[in-house]
């Protein structure tokens, strides 16, 4: 895929949808084309933080970790998604593992570059705040789910 293809995908992506298309362009130049293999780990919890990534294919599971260590899929982010972001926006390291279900094609976007895109973007910033919100709403229901059914299991 080239900057134009990867650029034109990025306007896919609901918070790059309205940046101009020079700015979707240098994103696509900046950033980096990384393809993961089935099982392999985008990144592990704790993990320090250097990037996030936009899915352009495929699909990743969020995993959680038992006690005894064993670690299970909550969630799923697929195509055209962004993930990693959480950890950038809290200069945190990162909370969960992420491993792709599948061959992904990803571009890595380096934490500098999302930085300024979103401090000088408002529209973006904005549905950074909108995505960040949807994906707790979301996780906070599938974790009652999950405590619901494992409930039901212990009856």
């Amino acid at each position: 895929m080239d900057v134009f293809q990867e650029a034109e995908q990025l306007k896919q992506v609901p918070m790059f949808a309205k940046l101009d298309p020079s700015k979707l362009k240098l994103m696509a130049f900046t950033s980096e084309a990384v393809t993961f293999q089935d099982g392999q780990i985008l990144f592990h919890a704790n993990d320090p933080t250097d990037c996030v990534y936009v899915i352009m294919e495929g699909e990743v599971e969020i995993l959680a970790e038992t006690e005894d260590g064993v670690l299970f899929p909550v969630v799923v982010r697929g195509r055209n998604e962004l993930v990693g972001e959480m950890a950038v926006l809290n200069n945190a390291p990162r909370s969960a593992t992420l491993r792709a279900n599948g061959v992904v094609k990803t571009l890595r976007i380096s934490n500098d570059t999302f930085l300024k895109l979103v401090s000088e973007n408002p529209d973006v910033a904005l549905d950074v705040m909108r995505q960040l919100s949807d994906k707790l709403a979301r996780s906070h229901e599938q974790v009652e789910q999950m405590q619901s059914h494992a409930g039901q299991r212990d009856r």
